[in-house]
Order: structure tokens, then sequence, then C-alpha cells
């Protein structure tokens, strides 16, 4: 998937196209499967096509809520936790036109937030984990770690199909 160019000084643009280029890698994983390959686990790992975008739904949707918000959670909150272990696994009512259909109405959600915020220096505060210290963050930020995110994840959806059938996702 390639970027489309941004108009002129239009950062939201550009961070928005890109983002929207790494959903696109999704959709573009799981055409022409069946279910039962897109909830397959053919690599060394556990994880599936549905699964990593019930995945990136959740957590795109999850950073927003929290950049609304102006805080994440952090490691102690455990209802946040089980939420990010379930995120890997879909229901069974979770098929992958349900999975896609919740990743758009995300992204339009995401969409409209950037565009309503006032501005991208404009900032949350990030929970200190583990894997990460904590503070503020602006949105500008918010939005490049989504897209790092979608994008390590479009890789590995990426390696799933090629494992499945051959085909590549992106390309």
């Amino acid at each position: 998937m390639t970027t489309p160019p941004e108009a002129h000084g239009d950062e939201r643009g550009a961070l928005l196209a890109a983002l929207a280029s790494q959903r696109a890698a999704f959709r573009q994983a799981v055409e022409g499967i069946s279910e039962e390959q897109a909830r397959s686990t053919p690599s060394a790992s556990e994880l599936s096509l549905a699964g990593l975008i019930k995945h990136v739904t959740s957590g795109e949707a999850g950073w927003i809520d929290s950049m609304r918000s102006g805080r994440t959670p952090g490691a102690d909150d455990e209802a946040a936790v089980k939420e990010w272990e379930q995120s890997f696994h879909p229901t069974d009512e979770e098929t992958v036109a349900v999975l896609l259909e919740r990743y758009d109405r995300v992204g339009a959600e995401t969409e409209k937030a950037v565009r309503e915020v006032p501005s991208l220096d404009d900032t949350f505060v990030l929970a200190d984990a583990p894997w990460q210290q904590g503070g503020p963050r602006s949105w500008r930020w918010g939005l490049l770690h989504l897209i790092e995110e979608a994008a390590r994840h479009a890789g590995h959806a990426d390696v799933i199909r090629e494992t499945i059938d051959g085909h590549k996702a992106m390309g």
C-alpha cells in the first residue's frame, strides 16, 4: 500500500491518509479467503487475520477514546488488560464482514476526532507501563503511534495471508 500525497500543508490529512492506507491492507489481506482461513493460525504465531483486524480496531478505538479523554489506562487497569488480551480472539459472531464494518466505523470516528481537535499539539497523558515511560503526548504522537501499530500488524497480516495461500496481502 502506498500513502497518497497530502494536499500542501495538510498534516492531518497526510497522517489520516497514512493510517487509511494501513487499514486498507487488512481488507486486502482477507479478500477472497474463507471465514475459516481468516480465523486460522497458519504461522509460527497465534495470530489470525480475523484476530488482527479485531485487535487493530480495538486498539485504534481505545487510543482515540484515551486521546479525547486526556488519559490512557495503565498496566494496572485490569479491565483494559483483559480487553487487550481478548482483542486478538474474535467471537463466533464476529465474522470478517462484521469486523471490517466495525473497523470502518472506528476509522470514521478517528477521522472525525482528528479533524475536530483544535491542534495536533494538544496533549493527553500516557500512563506509565513496564514497556514505556508515561507522560504528556501530542495528538500528533498518538496518530503516529496508531500508524506504527497498524503498519506492524499489517505486516503480520501479509505473512499470514501468504502462508495461507501464497498470495500477498500488500502489494
